[in-house]
């Protein structure tokens, strides 16, 4: 129990205390606004999710064993709810005014609501997961067989606390979402190279590659068909890859334009 206890504590005072402090540091002037705007995109974006989500998933179990992984989960599920009501209470008009959870209370029933969205809460590993790939392991790919390269704060980005009246549990929930969807967005973007290098062969279920279009263009725009032959497949990636400089799917901007210009055919 004295574990569970410390664990807990320690975690999630820092978890409040780090929340403190990025709301304070765009208030320092040139310098913290300017700090501010760098840890709102990757990879200072990727520093503040770690220490938040990512960290006290790793210490925890280090210092306390399943007893501290325990305390360090519980610790964060607090630390959302404080901040969510400190944050809702600094922001009384808006509080009161409309808002997405009182829309989706009344639609489903707030208890509902409340477990559906924290059930969403157990993704966060996979999405750190997706997004360590994104780190680690995409850029050899970058390396050995000239797959393009991304700027991924393009992608990994948030900013939707700048939408007006947004605030407390609309707020924390919506950054998640924010966070998530650009994660598994970049994820899906270099997976379409993969697929389309590696194995430009289109299912023969009928359905799936239907499903599967939406995140994969490549599939009726270039796979060979199911019924195809080798050869086929070989002539695809002849043509694909020949004599392409970078190594992209099949509909990717790079194909359509010469050092980021549109080409005469487009």
């Amino acid at each position: 129990m004295h574990d569970f206890i410390c664990i807990g504590g320690i975690t999630l005072g820092s978890l409040l205390l780090v929340a403190g402090l990025l709301h304070l540091i765009p208030r320092l002037g040139k310098a913290g606004r300017t700090l501010s705007q760098w840890l709102c995109v990757a990879p200072g974006l990727d520093l503040v999710v770690g220490f938040f989500t990512g960290l006290p998933l790793i210490l925890g179990p280090v210092f306390g064993g399943w007893i501290g992984l325990a305390a360090s989960v519980i610790a964060q599920a607090l630390a959302v709810m404080i901040w969510t009501c400190i944050h809702g209470l600094a922001h009384p008009t808006a509080r009161k005014g409309p808002r997405i959870v009182k829309f989706l209370n009344a639609l489903v029933g707030t208890w509902q609501n409340f477990i559906a969205v924290w059930i969403t809460a157990f993704a966060v590993p996979v999405f750190l997961l997706v997004r360590v790939a994104e780190i680690l392991v995409y850029p050899w790919l970058v390396w050995l067989i000239r797959f393009p390269k991304y700027k991924q704060s393009e992608w990994v980005r948030v900013n939707r606390f700048k939408f007006e009246n947004l605030v407390g549990h609309d707020l924390i929930w919506c950054l998640y979402c924010d966070w998530m969807t650009g994660v598994w967005s970049l994820g899906s973007e270099m997976l379409r190279n993969v697929e389309s290098f590696w194995c430009p062969l289109r299912f023969d279920n009928k359905k799936k590659c239907e499903n599967c279009s939406v995140d994969f263009p490549d599939v009726f725009n270039g796979w060979a068909r199911p019924d195809g032959s080798m050869e086929d497949v070989v002539e695809i990636l002849k043509k694909q890859y020949g004599e392409a400089e970078v190594n992209c799917w099949f509909g990717h901007p790079a194909r359509l334009t010469v050092e980021g210009e549109e080409t005469e055919d487009n």
